[in-house]
C-alpha cells in the first residue's frame, strides 16, 4: 500500500511515518507543503528526517504564492478576523496543504493519504473534508487520532526505536507560516493563564518606532515604502519589521470546528497591520452599504474557511462580490509601528468618495440649510409616529 503523508517534520507526523511503515507495511511518501515561515535549511532538515524515519520518498511543495493568491488575498480584502482579533493564520495554510497533498497523491497513484492530527482539533476536519472531495476513492489514515496517541507516547515510540525526535516537541505545538505564527499547548489550555516570559521572542532592544507606507491596488497591497513587491514578498518584509518591535501578538479563544472552546496564541504583525490599513482605505473609497455587505459576507467566508469548507461553492460567489467591491480600493496608507502596537495614521486615495464641496463639521455647497432642515424632519418621521403611539412618558 502506498500512503502519502502530510509531513510537517514535527512530533506527530514523525510518529506517523514510523507507525505506517511498521504497522501497515506501507510505502510512505512524505509531503511537506511550504506555506511560509521555513528556511531552505529547515526544509532540507525536514526532508532528511523523513528519510531517517523510513519514508521511501519525500516531496517539498513551494505553495507560498498559492497561499497568498488563493487565500490570503481574500482575507485581506474581506478584513477577516476571527473573534475580531485572530487573522486565521492556520486555516488558510492547512487548506492549501491538504489540496497540494491531494495533488501529489494523484500523481504518485497513492492508495491512501494520512495526516497527524488529533481527534480534538480543527486540522483533522480541514484535511478530511478536502480529501473526501478531491480523493473520493482514497483511504484516509489518521494514526494519532485512531490510536489516541499522546505527545509523550509518540516521543517514547521514537526513542525506543532509535529514531530522531524533533527538538522542542514536549512543550508547545508551533505553526509558522506566511500569515503568522501560532502557539498551542501548555499554558494556552488554561483560559486564565497568561503567556510565560518566553512565549515569544523579546523585541529587539535597540528597535525604534517607524512609519511604513503601504500602496494598494484593487484592495491588495502592492508596495512598501514606494517599492513595488509581490504579495508574498510584501507580507514577509512587513512581518520582519513588525517582529522587531513585537507588534501583532495576541491570544484568541473561540469556537472550534467540533463545537468545543479552543485557545491559541499568535504573532501576526503583518496580517493585523494589513487588515487594519485596508479597512481604513475602504472607509475612504467604499459606500456605506458596499462595506456593510462585503464585510458581512466576508465574515461568513472566514467561518467556512476556518471550518475546512474552502471548496464550498458559496465561497466562489462571495469572492466574486468581494472582487467587485475592491475596484476602487486603491491609494496609500501610512502606519506607525511602535513597540507592541501600531496605528494607521494616514490614508489617501485618488478614488476617495470625500468631496471638496462638503467637509464634515464645516460647510457644504451640495445642499443648503433649508434642505438640511427638511432632511432632518423627514428622517425623524418614523420615530415621531412611534412616539405618538407609545405616549408621552415612553422614553
Amino acid at each position: 500500500m502506498r500512503v502519502v503523508l502530510a509531513f510537517s517534520g514535527g512530533l506527530d507526523t514523525s510518529f506517523c511515518v514510523s507507525w505506517l511503515v511498521e504497522r501497515l507495511s506501507a510505502e510512505v511518501v512524505t509531503v511537506t507543503v511550504d506555506t511560509g515561515g521555513s528556511s531552505a535549511e529547515a526544509l532540507e532538515a525536514i526532508a532528511r528526517r523523513a528519510t531517517a524515519l523510513g519514508a521511501s520518498r519525500h516531496v517539498t511543495v513551494d505553495a507560498k504564492s498559492l497561499v497568498y493568491d488563493r487565500h490570503v488575498s481574500w482575507l485581506i480584502r474581506g478584513n477577516v478576523l476571527r473573534g475580531e482579533v485572530y487573522p486565521l493564520c492556520v486555516a488558510a495554510e492547512r487548506t492549501r496543504q491538504a489540496i497540494e497533498v491531494a495533488r501529489v497523491a494523484r500523481e504518485v497513484g497513492a492508495d491512501a493519504v494520512a495526516h497527524g492530527s488529533t481527534g480534538a482539533g480543527n486540522d483533522q476536519i480541514r484535511f478530511d473534508v478536502i480529501w473526501r472531495v478531491l480523493l473520493p476513492d482514497a483511504r484516509i489514515l489518521t494514526p494519532i487520532r485512531d490510536e489516541r496517541v499522546r505527545r509523550d507516547d509518540a516521543t517514547r515510540w521514537l526513542v525506543e526505536r532509535g529514531l530522531p525526535v524533533p527538538e522542542g516537541s514536549g512543550r508547545y505545538s508551533v505553526n509558522r507560516g506566511l500569515w503568522g505564527t501560532t502557539l498551542g499547548g501548555g499554558w494556552t489550555h488554561d483560559s486564565w493563564a497568561a503567556p510565560p516570559d518566553d512565549a515569544w521572542d523579546a523585541p529587539e532592544p535597540d528597535a525604534i518606532g517607524e512609519d511604513v507606507t503601504i500602496g494598494w491596488e484593487e484592495g491588495l497591497p502592492v508596495s512598501l515604502d514606494g517599492t513595488p513587491m509581490s504579495g508574498v514578498a510584501l507580507v514577509e518584509a512587513l512581518a520582519a519589521r513588525t517582529a522587531r518591535l513585537g507588534v501583532g501578538r495576541g491570544i484568541h479563544q473561540g469556537e472550534t470546528v467540533m463545537g468545543i472552546k479552543g485557545r491559541v496564541a499568535f504573532e501576526a504583525g503583518a496580517p493585523l497591520v494589513l487588515i487594519a490599513a485596508h479597512r481604513e482605505l475602504e472607509k475612504a473609497t467604499l459606500t456605506r452599504w458596499q462595506a456593510f455587505w462585503k464585510d458581512h459576507l466576508a465574515r461568513f467566508y472566514g467561518e467556512r474557511l476556518h471550518e475546512g469548507q474552502y471548496l464550498d461553492p458559496a465561497l466562489r460567489d462571495i469572492e466574486a462580490l468581494i472582487e467587485s467591491s475592491q475596484r476602487h480600493v486603491e491609494g496609500e496608507t501610512r502606519v506607525r509601528l511602535d513597540t507592541g502596537r501600531f496605528l494607521v495614521t494616514g490614508v489617501r486615495s485618488p478614488r476617495a468618495l470625500a468631496s471638496p464641496d462638503a467637509v464634515y463639521g464645516e460647510g457644504t455647497s451640495l445642499w443648503d440649510g433649508e434642505e438640511a432642515r427638511a432632511f432632518a424632519k423627514i428622517a425623524a418621521v418614523t420615530s415621531v409616529l412611534s412616539a405618538r403611539r407609545e405616549g408621552p412618558e415612553w422614553w
